[in-house]
Order: structure tokens, then C-alpha cells, then sequence
């Protein structure tokens, strides 16, 4: 048996050869993959960070004060489940082309990574990947849409085997 705090919560999770198991109290609440507990971890993480994402300025690598914030609680948390790594995706709006999308991304993935380092999460905990324009998060042509595009997103990584 596996416990993830986080906050006031406990996570209790077990393994078991044919999948996993969890809840916040530790009894059985499903079987299935080895993906359910990295989701699982996921839900875990916006619950105590308040997001799993941080948004950028148009064409900008800096992190705003709300992005910070939302950083620190991330940190809080990988400091509290010391056995879960993050890929941190960066990703950017339509405007531009696609090479300069995939940079920019890059560039707002290193931002985040470089910020929780900074905390003290060793970057062997951190990977990063630029998805540039080619995942957008809303479809819309107008700023709001653009909004949500520019952004950086933690994705929890599951190091335990299976």
C-alpha cells in the first residue's frame, strides 16, 4: 500500500498484478491500468495545486504572479509524493508559424521547469516537450480562445513499475 498526501488528504493506493486500486481512504474502489493511478495522480495534483496549468502572455516566456502561485502549490506537492516526476508540456496560440510555435513552447516548458528547480525539485524529477500550436486547448479565433493556448501544463509521470 502507496500513500499520496496532499494537503489534509491522505491518497491511499495499492498495487496489484492485474491493475490498481485507490481512493482517498484506501479501500478498493477499481481495478484497472497501470494509467489509472497516473490519472489518478493527476486529479490529485489539481486538487492541491488548484490547477495543473499556468497561462503565458502573448509571445512570452515570463511567469506571471498567478502563475507562481499555482507553481509553488505544484512544488508543495511533488515535495509531498517524492516519487512522481512531471513532464511539463509547453504550448503555444496560432499565431506564428509552426517552427516558431515549437520554440516558443519550448521556451515556456524550460520557464517552469527552471522555476520549480529553483524551489528544489532536482531536474531528474522534470521533463519537458514543446507541443507548439499543435495541441490547442480551445479552437476558438478569438483572444480568450488564444488564452488558454499559451500555456504550460504539469503532467504527472508515474515512476513506480507496474
Amino acid at each position: 500500500m502507496y500513500a499520496l498526501a496532499s494537503h489534509a488528504r491522505v491518497y491511499h493506493f495499492g498495487l496489484r498484478k492485474e491493475g490498481a486500486y485507490c481512493d482517498e481512504h484506501g479501500a478498493a474502489c477499481h481495478t484497472g491500468q497501470a494509467g489509472d493511478v497516473v490519472a489518478w495522480r493527476q486529479k490529485a495534483l489539481v486538487d492541491a495545486a488548484g490547477a495543473d496549468r499556468v497561462l503565458f502572455e502573448l509571445d512570452s516566456t515570463t511567469l506571471t504572479a498567478q502563475a507562481r502561485a499555482i507553481l509553488r502549490r505544484q512544488v508543495r506537492w511533488l515535495v509531498e509524493n517524492p516519487e512522481v516526476a512531471f513532464t511539463i508540456e509547453g504550448h503555444a496560440d496560432e499565431h506564428g508559424t509552426r517552427n516558431y510555435n515549437l520554440a516558443l513552447g519550448d521556451r515556456r516548458a524550460t520557464s517552469v521547469a527552471s522555476f520549480m528547480s529553483g524551489l528544489g525539485i532536482s531536474t531528474s524529477r522534470l521533463q519537458t516537450v514543446s507541443y507548439g500550436k499543435e495541441r490547442p486547448e480551445a479552437t476558438g479565433a478569438d483572444e480568450a480562445s488564444f488564452a488558454q493556448n499559451r500555456r504550460a501544463v504539469s503532467v504527472v509521470l508515474s515512476s513506480v513499475e507496474f
